[in-house]
């Protein structure tokens, strides 16, 4: 039984599969973590009107939120296709954030950060009942993009004991 470069008794072969493991483990968790870009898309579509309802009860986009005060110019001419416009624009960025994530880019998690991070602004500012669900919300995603950041930058470093058995 040879143990060299492995920790805790363990064989070459053993050692070799539990490595393996863990990278399936943290393979799966990088798209699990990616597939909340396309549930956070879904409800951005539902909770702006994007399909011809709107359920904005626990889902509102803090930057939508804001046209009225900051875009009445804008959305004067063409309220309706302002609004969907926008609610479009924010659907499609959320699925292409997606679709980066699930090729394992740590940039999408980190973009997907930032982009909730921003909109939680304007909804902290207007904040009433529904736009504390709202809250709520967006720090769920945030914490889960930020986990799958760390997750991409785990899959993607060599760990330590592959580098020095490589020596």
């Amino acid at each position: 039984m040879q143990t060299l470069n492995v920790g805790a008794g363990r064989t070459d072969q053993e050692y070799k599969a539990a490595e393996e493991q863990r990278r399936a483990d943290l393979r799966s968790d990088i798209q699990t973590y990616a597939f909340y870009f396309f549930v956070a898309a879904g409800l951005a579509a539902v909770g702006t009107g994007l399909l011809f309802f709107k359920l904005n009860i626990i889902v509102n986009i803090g930057a939508i939120d804001l046209f009225p005060w900051y875009a009445r110019d804008l959305i004067q001419s063409n309220p309706l296709l302002f609004y969907r416009a926008a609610a479009a624009t924010w659907v499609v960025a959320l699925v292409l954030l997606g679709l980066a994530a699930r090729k394992g880019q740590r940039w999408a998690f980190w973009a997907g950060v930032i982009l909730y991070g921003a909109d939680l602004l304007p909804l902290i500012v207007a904040f009433s009942l529904w736009t504390a669900f709202a809250v709520g919300v967006h720090a769920f995603f945030i914490m889960q993009w930020f986990k799958g950041q760390k997750a991409v930058a785990e899959f993607k470093e060599p760990s330590e004991a592959a580098a020095a058995a490589s020596r």
